[in-house]
């Protein structure tokens, strides 16, 4: 049997953490870095936690960028501990976060001119219960043979990781546009719970009721029972997600100039939230911004 490929995870987050988990389930070594003084209680001695990102990086097969920004991602890269001095010539980088086709292609581009040629964009969905047993979505860019290289990892963490493009940045391209259907079901769900509880209707017999129909979707039924929770939700997913996501969205629009009108509107019910004070609430809250009157 060959050797597992080694890993090298940095970004152990809410997503981070579950990935991590599911690698070295899966038999592989995996080294990991977070800046978070508590990501050893959220990936227990399964994975390998170093001090310094550039030890986790060093050595390994593949490493893994799961964090939330493209400024993260350029940090962890080129700032002042960053990997890229560390990445050998045949490692991949596979770029795992959510951070628009801008970012990774530039990225991409600052590594390529240090020798570092091998990356592979692959951003996730699919949300934490999903990371945590292997069934993602992942929407994979990048060449034919990189791709082929870290093939088992994807395996391993995904349900389903189709190569969408043969770019560095196609993946963050289908992400947008998944980020676009997602911010506005949920906008949209909220909505429509806040209609009925104005109308003197019962929001949980709607929810219950329409379901069952025509005018369901997955953000309905799984963000709807939250929603009728309201600060007892379980924040599965934060609001500023989708602050952040839902401008990646509204930018790569511009970019081509394709008008996104109800991805706009609900980057700003977003906004909003997160002016109200719900930016680490559940994304769920958005019913309660829009019951607020």
């Amino acid at each position: 049997m060959s050797t597992p490929l080694s890993v090298g995870f940095l970004g152990l987050g809410a997503m981070g953490a579950p990935m991590a988990l599911t690698l070295a389930r899966a038999g592989f070594p995996v080294r990991g870095f977070d800046v978070s003084p508590r990501a050893q209680e959220h990936v227990g001695d399964a994975v390998a936690l170093l001090p310094d990102p550039r030890e986790a990086a060093a050595g390994a097969d593949v490493v893994v960028v799961m964090v939330a920004t493209g400024a993260q991602l350029h940090d962890v890269l080129f700032g002042e501990r960053g990997i890229a001095g560390s990445l050998a010539p045949e490692t991949v980088l596979l770029v795992m976060a959510t951070v628009g086709p801008q970012a990774v292609e530039s990225c991409a581009q600052g590594l390529e001119a240090r020798g570092v040629r091998r990356v592979v964009d692959a951003p996730v969905s699919g949300g934490t219960a999903r990371a945590a047993t292997g069934d993602l979505l992942v929407m994979v860019g990048g060449a034919e043979e990189d791709v082929a290289a870290v093939r088992p990892l994807l395996d391993a963490m995904a349900a389903n990781a189709p190569v969408v493009g043969p770019r560095v940045g196609d993946g963050q391209r289908f992400k947008v546009v998944n980020q676009l259907l997602c911010g506005v079901h949920i906008a949209v769900a909220g909505e429509a719970l806040a209609l009925a509880d104005s109308m003197g209707l019962d929001p949980a017999q709607c929810l219950e009721v329409l379901s069952t129909g025509a005018a369901t979707s997955f953000m309905f039924e799984d963000r709807g029972p939250r929603m009728l929770q309201g600060d007892q939700a379980e924040v599965r997913s934060a609001l500023d997600i989708f602050v952040k996501d839902m401008g990646l969205v509204t930018d790569a629009a511009r970019a081509v100039e394709q008008p996104v009108p109800l991805a706009s509107a609900a980057e700003q019910l977003y906004v909003r939230g997160r002016r109200e004070g719900h930016g680490r609430h559940d994304d769920s809250s958005v019913y309660d911004i829009l019951r607020s009157r």
